[in-house]
């Protein structure tokens, strides 16, 4: 890997450590042109490749992490999370879709999956996601799920906002 500094051709690995849910790894890493030893890190993250998602209209398109990012992104907007606890729910939604182990998934399976993560990470993301998703037509349908949601108990797996800590502010990269 190069240096992001220097540009040196060469950099060495100076410690490695797994990711809170053991699917990425963080390395320190150093240059090592003597002119130079810049230190910085890397993230190398599991990758889902050679995956089609069929669309409602049946047509196919490779999998795109940032379709569900950019989703998740606006069921959440203005919500109080921490960019660890949405990486967290990012790598379990990935997680869910490589389980079914499948060359090609439809889109409704994957807002499925999306769907019932973000019932346990914020019920008021999971409505925003769901209304959109299952294209809500009236008060009724919204009312409807809102009473399911609050039938189910719900486990939440992800931490929250630390004290002291403040809330992702719009417009930011978490």
């Amino acid at each position: 890997m190069h240096c992001p500094v220097c540009n040196y051709k060469d950099t060495k690995v100076v410690d490695s450590r797994l990711g809170q849910e053991g699917t990425s790894i963080r390395r320190r890493r150093e240059c090592v042109s003597r002119k130079c030893q810049y230190r910085f890190s890397t993230l190398e993250e599991i990758e889902i490749l050679d995956l089609m998602v069929i669309k409602r209209n049946g047509s196919r398109e490779s999998y795109n992490r940032e379709k569900i990012i950019q989703g998740l992104h606006k069921a959440l907007e203005k919500r109080p999370y921490t960019s660890e606890a949405f990486q967290s729910l990012l790598h379990s939604i990935e997680r869910d879709i490589q389980r079914e182990r499948k060359r090609e998934i439809k889109t409704s399976e994957i807002g499925e999956i999306a769907m019932n993560r973000l019932r346990g990470f914020d019920k008021i993301a999971y409505i925003r996601f769901a209304s959109v998703y299952r294209q809500f037509e009236d008060v009724g349908t919204f009312k409807k799920e809102l009473e399911n949601l609050l039938k189910k108990p719900i486990v939440k797996k992800w931490p929250r906002r630390k004290s002291g800590s403040s809330p992702r502010k719009r417009g930011t990269n978490p």
